[in-house]
């Protein structure tokens, strides 16, 4: 089925409103267009252009949606709020990891130590948020105080809404693509590395895991990314249910395990590397590897965390009961 501007519009209301409120918003608001259009269509308009009539005189979804649940659009002023609060997060989502990215790497051909390419990352990328956010909402604080801005006012129309999430699919072939891509990425590097890594000058010829875990321990991951793959098409092809939420839990669990132990016990990294490297770079030692285990462990809960979540929502909030996932 081809989705309609009416699909479209509601898709785009509802999904800024609380989980709990969008199915009244939907009922609602389909209401409101079907009479609206159907008036208009009596009186003689096409069907299609009474629709999108019918969509230009309810307005922005957004804007619509914000009223229903009496949330105020305002920062400094209503006018540009929507467009102030759209090109921030763009620039968020594509100016800051592209710009906090090229930081690292540069900082990483250049030879720095692990600890002062964090460090560059993470100053850079404060550095970015706040200036971002304070550039941004100052020439809208302008715009919104200048001489015509009411003249100016942006005006909404059913061509800026968004697409539905792909149809006939329970999941999106973007995610499908991009986990795919990074899992093979991650597998390529733990083959690759076996050979030196050329970007760390100190590591140009010595493997960065001890060479002892090919007897078992390397393969035993590359196979597990080969079934977080496997993994990810299940996801594409039948949403998430409870079979999927609890392989996700074994998988996270298989991967992080073993990594963690292999870790603390001192036989993953590769004994020369560590020497190359310096490592554990003075002090730098006692707060990076708590900091690694942490974030890789909290990474591992959020995943299962996250996969129940979206398989509750995916069954309307159902739990399963005993004898049925």
């Amino acid at each position: 089925m081809n989705a309609t501007l009416t699909d479209r519009y509601v898709y785009a209301a509802a999904r800024s409103v609380p989980e709990a409120q969008r199915t009244d918003l939907e009922r609602e608001l389909r209401e409101r267009i079907g009479d609206a259009t159907d008036a208009l269509v009596e009186n003689g308009r096409a069907p299609a252009d009474a629709e999108r009539m019918a969509l230009v005189e309810l307005g922005d979804p957004a804007a619509l949606a914000a009223s229903y649940v009496d949330r105020p659009l305002q920062l400094i002023g209503p006018r540009y709020y929507l467009t102030w609060w759209r090109l921030l997060k763009l620039l968020y989502a594509v100016v800051l990891p592209i710009a906090v990215a090229a930081v690292a790497f540069a900082q990483v051909l250049s030879g720095a130590q692990v600890g002062d390419v964090i460090g560059s990352a993470v100053s850079v990328g404060l550095s970015l948020v706040v200036n971002l956010g304070f550039w941004t909402t100052l020439a809208f604080a302008i715009a919104e105080r200048s001489p015509g801005a009411a003249a100016a006012e942006l005006t909404w129309n059913p061509e800026m809404l968004p697409q539905l999430p792909e149809l006939g699919r329970p999941g999106k072939l973007s995610e499908l693509i991009a986990s795919i891509v990074f899992l093979g990425l991650f597998a390529i590097l733990i083959v690759w590395q076996q050979f030196g890594i050329p970007w760390v000058g100190a590591l140009e010829s010595i493997p960065l895991l001890n060479p002892d875990l090919w007897s078992f321990w390397l393969p035993y991951f590359l196979v597990l990314i080969g079934l977080e793959m496997l993994f990810a098409v299940a996801i594409y092809l039948w949403g998430w249910n409870w079979w999927l939420a609890a392989a996700n839990l074994v998988l996270n669990v298989a991967f992080v395990v073993p990594a963690v132990w292999l870790f603390t016990t001192g036989q993953l990294i590769n004994p020369a590397a560590l020497d190359a490297m310096g490592w554990p770079w003075g002090d730098a030692g006692d707060v990076i590897v708590p900091v690694i285990l942490v974030v890789v462990i909290g990474v591992a809960i959020w995943d299962v965390v996250d996969g129940v979540i979206k398989t509750v929502r995916g069954r309307g909030g159902a739990m399963p009961t005993i004898g049925r996932i």
